[in-house]
C-alpha cells in the first residue's frame, strides 16, 4: 500500500528535500508551507500520518494540532519536529495525543523508519471495506481498492449493465473516507434531460430561468468533501461534456445565472457499459474528457463468468428481505441453486436480485424451488442443466432422488403412508427427505 503523508514545513529548501526523499521511499506525500492550508487538507482528505514543524509562518504546529482535535476532527498519527528550543513544547504535544517527535537536525532514514511504522500500525482496518464478492475477480477488485482510494485519483468503472458497478464505486469512496461521514452523490446520467443537466450538475440560482423558483445546489456542490458517481457517463450529451471537463480540470462550478465562481473538493468516480473509446472515434465522446475521468480503471465481468459470487448474492438478499418481512431467512432447494448456476443471467446482478424478489412474493414457502424462481422458462434452464458438463456427483444424485420421489408422491396421492411403504423407507425418512428437498403438494 502507498500511504499518504501530510508534510508540513515552510522551509523550502527542507521541505522541497523531504518531498523528494519520501517519494522516492514510496510514500505518496503533499507538502504545505502554512498552517491553515494544511488544516483545510487535513479537514477533507484522508491521510496515514502527518509530519510537521512545530514553529509555522502563520500558526504553530500546536496550535493546528489542538484545534483539529478540540473540533473533532478525526486527524491521523501526528509526527513532529522541533528544534531544541521547542522540545517542551514536542513533549507537551505527546501527552495531548501526538504520536512522536524528532529534534533537527535529523536523519532522513529514521524519519522514513518511524512513518513506516506509525502507518503500518494506524492502518485502517480493510475488514470495513464493503465486501464486493467471494469470487477471484472480484477479490481482485477488493485487494486494489484501498491503493486506488489513498490516490484520490478519476477513476472509470467498467461493465455490462448491473453487474455491481455502483457498488464498486461505493466500496472505492468508503476506502476513501473510512471514518468520515462525507457524501456519496450518485448521478445516472441517462435519466437526466439534456435540457436539465447544467442545472442538475452545477446548480442555479432563482430567477436565473423559468421555472428556477429559487437557489438550487448542483450535484458537485453537493458532493463537495465527497465522491460524484456519474453513471452512464457515455449518455451524457456531448454538449455538457465540455462543461464537465472544465469543472473537473478547475475543481469550481458556476450556477447556471451566477458569475461567482464556487471551488468543489470531489473525488469523481465514472462508470459505463458503453465503448468509450469506439465512441470517441464517432465523435459522440470527447478524447480529452476520456483521459481525464479514466486516470484509473476497474472492469467489472459479468455475473456468468464468475459463478462464485451467484449465491453468495442470493444468501445476501434472502438476509435483506427478512429484515424487511420481520421473518426467518428463505433458502434455496439443492436444484434451485444449481440453476441458478447454470442460468446465463444476462441481467446480472440486477436480473438475479429481481428474480429471487419476485420468487419471495408469490412464493409463500420457506424453500424456493427452480420452478418458483423460473416458472415457464424452468424447462430451459433444465436443457442447460442436462447439457453442463461439468455437476458433481452428489448433484446429479440428489436431483434424481428429488424427481423420483416427486413421481412416487404423486401416484400415491400424496398420501405419505402408501407413499413410504412403496419407497420402502419410514415415513419419519419419507418427511425429512421431503424437508430437505422442499417437497410438497403444492409444488
Amino acid at each position: 500500500m502507498k500511504y499518504k503523508i501530510c508534510l508540513i514545513e515552510d522551509d523550502r529548501i527542507l521541505g522541497e528535500a523531504l518531498l523528494e526523499r519520501l517519494e522516492l521511499a514510496g510514500f505518496f506525500c503533499q507538502w504545505f508551507t502554512r498552517g491553515d492550508e494544511a488544516s483545510n487538507a487535513l479537514k477533507q482528505q484522508s491521510f496515514n500520518a502527518v509530519v510537521s514543524d512545530i514553529q509555522l509562518p502563520d500558526i504553530t504546529g500546536e496550535t493546528l494540532f489542538l484545534e483539529l482535535l478540540e473540533k473533532g476532527y478525526d486527524i491521523p498519527p501526528f509526527l513532529f519536529m522541533t528544534g531544541y528550543g521547542t522540545v517542551d513544547q514536542a513533549v507537551r504535544l505527546l501527552k495531548y495525543g501526538a504520536e512522536d517527535y524528532l529534534t533537527k537536525p535529523f536523519e532522513v532514514p529514521k524519519l522514513i523508519t518511524m512513518l513506516e511504522s506509525l502507518c503500518q500500525k494506524h492502518q485502517p482496518d480493510n475488514s470495513e471495506i464493503i465486501p464486493l464478492g467471494v469470487s477471484k475477480e472480484m477479490k481482485a477488485v477488493e485487494a486494489i481498492i484501498p491503493q486506488i482510494a489513498s490516490s484520490h485519483s478519476n477513476t472509470l468503472i467498467t461493465g455490462a449493465s448491473g453487474t455491481g458497478k455502483e457498488y464498486v464505486a461505493l466500496a472505492l469512496h468508503k476506502a476513501s473516507q473510512p471514518t468520515n461521514n462525507n457524501p456519496f452523490i450518485a448521478v445516472n446520467c441517462g435519466a437526466i434531460p439534456e435540457a436539465l443537466f447544467e442545472s442538475e450538475l452545477f446548480g442555479h440560482t432563482k430567477g436565473s430561468f423559468t421555472g428556477a423558483i429559487r437557489n438550487k445546489r448542483g450535484f458537485f456542490e453537493q458532493a463537495h468533501n465527497g465522491t460524484l458517481f456519474l453513471d452512464e457517463i457515455g449518455e451524457m450529451p456531448l454538449s455538457m461534456q465540455v462543461k464537465l471537463l472544465r469543472a473537473i480540470q478547475d475543481s469550481q462550478v458556476t450556477q447556471i445565472g451566477s458569475e461567482q465562481s464556487i471551488k468543489v473538493n470531489v473525488r469523481i468516480i465514472c462508470a459505463t457499459n458503453r465503448d468509450l473509446e469506439q465512441m470517441i472515434t464517432e465523435n459522440t465522446f470527447r478524447e480529452d474528457l476520456y483521459y481525464r475521468i479514466n486516470v484509473v480503471n476497474i472492469h467489472i465481468p459479468p455475473l456468468c463468468q464468475r459463478t462464485d459470487d451467484i449465491l453468495w448474492h442470493a444468501q445476501l438478499f434472502f438476509e435483506e428481505y427478512a429484515k424487511q418481512q420481520s421473518q426467518r431467512p428463505i433458502t434455496l432447494h439443492p436444484r434451485a441453486e444449481q440453476a441458478l448456476l447454470v442460468y446465463p443471467w444476462p441481467g446480472n446482478i440486477r436480473e438475479l436480485r429481481n428474480t429471487l424478489e419476485r420468487a419471495c412474493v408469490i412464493n409463500r414457502s420457506s424453500i424456493l424451488t427452480p420452478e418458483n424462481l423460473f416458472g415457464d422458462t424452468w424447462k430451459l434452464v433444465l436443457s442447460r442443466i442436462s447439457k453442463q458438463r461439468s455437476e458433481n456427483l452428489s448433484s446429479y444424485i440428489q436431483l434424481c432422488e428429488c424427481d423420483y420421489i416427486r413421481k412416487a408422491l404423486t401416484e400415491n396421492k400424496w398420501r405419505i403412508t402408501d407413499t413410504a411403504k412403496a419407497l420402502g423407507i419410514s415415513r419419519k425418512t419419507l418427511w425429512d427427505k421431503m424437508r430437505k428437498l422442499g417437497l410438497n403438494e403444492s409444488k
